[in-house]
Formats: C-alpha cells, sequence, structure tokens
C-alpha cells in the first residue's frame, strides 16, 4: 500500500500575516481537495494477452501473471521487458495487456455514511476495461469500457465490493486503428519515420485512490470572464447520491491572501439537486481584480463549496486568471489590447513531467508567449505551469488518421473529455480541431466532413467563449457562404530559402489563398480574406530538420531565425508559430536541449517586442 499523502489543506501559517504558501498539486489535475489520497504508482502484475483470451478466461477472477511492470509507463516498454529486450517494442496491429495489484482498504476520517472512495486514472487507454476483486466497475460517466487515452476518469469503490485487502485488475486494450484519436504516433495510415512517431499508450500517467464526499463537486471547473462587467462566470459539475437541497458557495481570494484574510468576493447559490452529475453555471461580480496576461500573470484562488441541508460541507479549490481573447480584424487582441503572438511548437513525446517543466522555463526564456502544443495530450500541472509562467498555450484534439464517421464520433469525444478538464486556465487562448487536413483528409470534397467541422466550431463559440478556435490548422479551413469557420486564418510555410521567404509572406498578406501554402488555404464556399481576420504563419522554420533544410549549426540557425522573423514582422501578421521547441525521435530542428531544457541558441532569439505603435492605430 503506498505511503498516505495528504493532497492538501489549510493549515495555518506559523506568522498569521504571513501569505499561504503557493499549494502545488501532486495529482495531474487542476483543482485541489482537502483530503488524502494513495498513489496506486509502482509495481504491478503483468501479462501480455496475444490471444485476447483473457476476456473468455476470466483473468480477472484469478490469472498466473507472467512477469512485472511499473506504472505509469507505456505498453510498448512493457512488452519489451516481457520479451527481453531493452528498447520499446514496435507493434504493427492490436496490443493488449492486463495489469493487476492489491492494496489495502484505506482508512476514511469521514463517517462511512458520508464518503466514498474514488479510484482515478490520470490517463490509460486507449480501450480501458477495470475490476475490483473479479467485480466489473463502471466510470462515473456510466462506461463499461472506457475509451480514450489522454485525459483522467474515475469509478466509485462501493463498500459492497471492498475488502481489508483487494485486487485491482485492468484490462488495456490498443490498435493501430487509423480511426482513434493518435496525433503523430504512427498507424495503419502514417507509418513511424520522418515526423511520425512510435506508438506511447496505456498506463501513461498515475493512478490514484482518495477520499471524496457522496455529494460533492467533481475535479472540473471552467471559467470565462467578462472584463467590461466584471463578472466571473464559473462552470461546476456536481455529483449527487443523496437528492435534496444543497448550497453553492464561491469565495475568491488573492491568491497571495493570508488565512485571516476575507474573500475578495463571495456569494451562495440555492441548488435542488437530483441524484445523478449536472453542470451549472453562475457568475460572480468581482470589481478590482487585475488581468492575467503574459506580463502580470495574475492569479486567483476560487473555493467552491458544496454545502449540503445538515450543514456538511464538499469543497475543492482551483486557481485562475481573468482575461479575454479576441481576434478582431487583421489582430489578436488579449485583455483589449493588440498582441503579437511569439510563438514555438512543442511536441512533448515521452519527456517527464520534470523535463517539461524545463522545457517551458526554456520556451519563455526564448521570448515566446505562446507555446503550441502540438496534437498531443499532456500532464495538466503543464497548463498550471503555463499559467504560472505567463505563457499563452494552444492546444490541439490528437488526431484521428482517416476521415469517416467513426473517426469523427471519435475526435468529437475526445475534444469533449479535454475541454472538460482544461477550463479553469487563463494561459489556454486558442484550440485546433484539427491539424493539416490529418483525419479529415477528404475535407476539400466530402460535405459531411465539412458539416461536422463547422458544428464543432459553432459549439465551441457558444460553449466556450473564453477560446479562439481554429477549424484545420495550416491550410483547407472552411469557407461557408463566405464567412470562415475559423477565429485564425493560419499557414504552414517552409522553405530555407530567404528570397522565396520574403516572397512566400508578400503573397500571404495580399490574399493569395491558392498556392502559399501545400495545399489551398480555403475549401468550401469562396472567401475574401480582405484584412477581416488575423494571419498566424503558425509553422515556418524546421531548420536543422532534413526535410525543411536550412542551417545545421546552431549560430547560423539563429540567425536565419532573425532573418525569418524581421521579414514576418514588417507585414500584417498577427503571430508565428516556429518548428520546434525540442528534437524529438527524427526531428532535428529543436532549440532547447531535451534533457536538460538549456537553449541551444541565444535567449530572446524569437521575441519580437509585440506591436509597434502605428499597428495601433484604428484600421
Amino acid at each position: 500500500m503506498s505511503e498516505i499523502q495528504s493532497n492538501f489543506g489549510f493549515s495555518s501559517s506559523k506568522e498569521e500575516t504571513a501569505a499561504l504558501e503557493e499549494l502545488i498539486n501532486p495529482l495531474p489535475r487542476a483543482v485541489l481537495r482537502p483530503n488524502q489520497h494513495w498513489l496506486l504508482d509502482g509495481e504491478w502484475q503483468f501479462s501480455l494477452d496475444a490471444t485476447d483470451s483473457g476476456l473468455h478466461e476470466r483473468w480477472y477472477l484469478g490469472h498466473q501473471y507472467e512477469g512485472t511492470a511499473q506504472w505509469p509507463g507505456s505498453i510498448e516498454a512493457h512488452m519489451a521487458k516481457a520479451r527481453g529486450e531493452i528498447n520499446p517494442v514496435i507493434w504493427q496491429d492490436k496490443v493488449i495487456a492486463w495489469y493487476e495489484r492489491e492494496f489495502d482498504l484505506p482508512e476514511r476520517s469521514e463517517p462511512l455514511s458520508r464518503s466514498i472512495i474514488q479510484l482515478t486514472f490520470g490517463a490509460c487507454g486507449y480501450e480501458t476495461r477495470v475490476w475490483l476483486n473479479g467485480h466489473p466497475l463502471s466510470t462515473i460517466e456510466g462506461e463499461d469500457v472506457h475509451f480514450g487515452e489522454y485525459t483522467s476518469f474515475s469509478y466509485e469503490l462501493t463498500d459492497e465490493y471492498l475488502r481489508p485487502v483487494n485486487r485491482l485488475t485492468v484490462r488495456i486494450a490498443d490498435t493501430m486503428d487509423a480511426e482513434t484519436p493518435r496525433g503523430k504516433q504512427e498507424s495503419h495510415v502514417y507509418k513511424r519515420g520522418g515526423i511520425w512517431y512510435q506508438t506511447y499508450t496505456g498506463a501513461v500517467r498515475s493512478v490514484w485512490l482518495e477520499t471524496v464526499e457522496r455529494n460533492r463537486l467533481r475535479s472540473r471547473v471552467g471559467v470565462a470572464s467578462t472584463i467590461e462587467d466584471h463578472l466571473l462566470r464559473f462552470t461546476l459539475t456536481t455529483r449527487i447520491h443523496d437528492p435534496g437541497n444543497y448550497v453553492l458557495r464561491l469565495q475568491v481570494f488573492d491568491r497571495k491572501a493570508t488565512e485571516s484574510t476575507p474573500p475578495l468576493a463571495t456569494s451562495d447559490f440555492p441548488l435542488r439537486l437530483e441524484a445523478g452529475q449536472k453542470q451549472q453555471r453562475v457568475s460572480l461580480e468581482a470589481p478590482g481584480t487585475e488581468l492575467w496576461s503574459p506580463e502580470t500573470p495574475v492569479r486567483y484562488r476560487l473555493v467552491a463549496q458544496l454545502i449540503d441541508a445538515e450543514g456538511h460541507i464538499a469543497q475543492i479549490e482551483t486557481q485562475f486568471g481573468l482575461r479575454k481573447i479576441e481576434a478582431r480584424g487583421r489582430f489578436v487582441y488579449l485583455n483589449n489590447k493588440p498582441v503579437y503572438l511569439d510563438g514555438i511548437l512543442y511536441q512533448p513525446g515521452t519527456a517527464t513531467y520534470e523535463e517539461m517543466k524545463s522545457h517551458m522555463q526554456a520556451m519563455k526564456e526564448l521570448g515566446c508567449n505562446l507555446v503550441r502544443v502540438h496534437i498531443a495530450g499532456i500532464d495538466p500541472r503543464i497548463y498550471n505551469l503555463a499559467d504560472k509562467l505567463g505563457l499563452l498555450l494552444w492546444v490541439e484534439v490528437p488526431s484521428p488518421h482517416s476521415s469517416t464517421p467513426k473517426s469523427r464520433r471519435n475526435h468529437q469525444a475526445e475534444l469533449l473529455r479535454m475541454l472538460a478538464l482544461i477550463g479553469t486556465h487563463p494561459s489556454v487562448i486558442i484550440w485546433s480541431l484539427y491539424n493539416e487536413d490529418w483525419g479529415a483528409q477528404d475535407i476539400a470534397t466530402n460535405p459531411e466532413t465539412r458539416e461536422y467541422v463547422m458544428n464543432m466550431y459553432h459549439f465551441m463559440q457558444l460553449a466556450y467563449p473564453q477560446f479562439l478556435v481554429v477549424d484545420n490548422d495550416g491550410w483547407q479551413h472552411v469557407s461557408y457562404e463566405g464567412r470562415l469557420k475559423s477565429d485564425l486564418l493560419t499557414a504552414h510555410l517552409y522553405t530555407p530559402d530567404l528570397a522565396h521567404w520574403q516572397s512566400l509572406l508578400d503573397r500571404l498578406v495580399a490574399g493569395d489563398l491558392e498556392a502559399v501554402a501545400a495545399f489551398p488555404l480555403v475549401v468550401g464556399d469562396p472567401f475574401f480574406y480582405r484584412r477581416q481576420v488575423p494571419l498566424i504563419v503558425s509553422e515556418w522554420g524546421g531548420f536543422g530538420f532534413a526535410n525543411y533544410g536550412g542551417p545545421q549549426e546552431s549560430e547560423d540557425r539563429a540567425e536565419r531565425i532573425r532573418l525569418f522573423k524581421q521579414e514576418m514582422r514588417k507585414r500584417s501578421i498577427a503571430g508565428d508559430v516556429y518548428t520546434q521547441a525540442t528534437n524529438i525521435e527524427d526531428e532535428r530542428n529543436g532549440l532547447i536541449d531535451p534533457q536538460t531544457g538549456a537553449l541551444t541558441v541565444p535567449a530572446g532569439l524569437l521575441a519580437s517586442g509585440g506591436y509597434p505603435e502605428e499597428s495601433r492605430s484604428p484600421l
């Protein structure tokens, strides 16, 4: 049994006037709970199921496992260990693996009538089934089989099935199926090599137990601020076992406030709640609060409490910031001021959390105010770090590799899972639905594909107005009746030749949508640019990678980057994203050492100093 670890608490400061120390969340999520948790990371029993016979033979009732595996870790590494190999195994079809371990029944400080033991997987998949002492479990959402491998999911462990010593069994299945969201992992369509990476799936993030209240707020909070009216709009999710009257109490504190400091804002919201799960949007006025930006990443603490009729409190806490993002005319506006997006493409691959932290700090040192996390699921604590550092984030749905009705259903499900857990971070400003039509290869010819993209764009506009949305980054944006279904017009432009680069940029800002990128920039109905939407060169450079050309040596590369960047700043372009932050597999075009986080080019290289004064004048 793992040692009991306190998630967080409101312990008294040594000095009453001292500010509370910033709490570091030990779990991969954005929300903190005043409870205890028990990590189940470490050694698990492990067996491959090459013939897919485990379900028929009911391994969950008892099985002689062939070896052990460390959780978290990838199926590929576990397969290699089972075969006595050093390097991760490359597989070309379907892999099924079973994991099992025991744990002692945790002691609960709350009465059994009020508390539940919850089991959470930080990320696991793509297909996960779980048994407790031989009994199949269903997720809180009611899934007997959980699909997805980039976000967390949870089970409530009922006292009926718990024992003094418990056996937890997990079956994980994944395939090279091109209809599942894969990002840049290889599939039956895109084979490993070049820009396509080895698969890294399975038990990839921590798993833990914790005590939670029967009636509580779930670990997901959405924040949308309207800075003009000083209103904070919070979306919270209730989980209720005992229907009745409840009060939702919200309190907003300065992040550095002492325990005795009163909240900046507080309000109660009476609710009649039935059994089950329900989202609730509430608004809170908070005059005098400061805005979050890369220059001043001001954050506040939200304490949310669900109080039952007997006065029992179930509480969560998170940090948030107030900001407004908008695409208007040629510019992107942050808090009603034009901001140039000095971006870099980031592909974390198999980097550890500590390595990703060093990468983020290095990207800030490079002068970036934006990081485009390229079609990958990452440890949610990285979003917290971006909030703290003042780094804007552009996140993307890991893409399927084929365009079918099933791939679109899988894509939508992955998008919704990500949105539910990444709604509180002021750093996240842009979402991409697709990248370079991967998973939407027929976007130019199939009205059903374009209709799906449009529907998701409109959904995001209505449900998540705090984000900008890109329909298909790089090229082949969707136009319907002359209206672009993307908040940004983005282009991926690669050339190592400065003269050709100047020509591409001139044609781009002049509105040439046909021949500047690998494919036309817009598909569907005709679209006439006329500077009505911000232009972003969302991939460029790649210097050092054989497929893109350009200088290999750091000094020559740095000088080429300066020259190319200067050319963009001379033109009506709203931002750019250099490719890329670190080397990864075959792509040798990074500016940051992937292990140490050290820069291989001068600090500040990608900073461009915002907008010159003349660009701030009315259009």
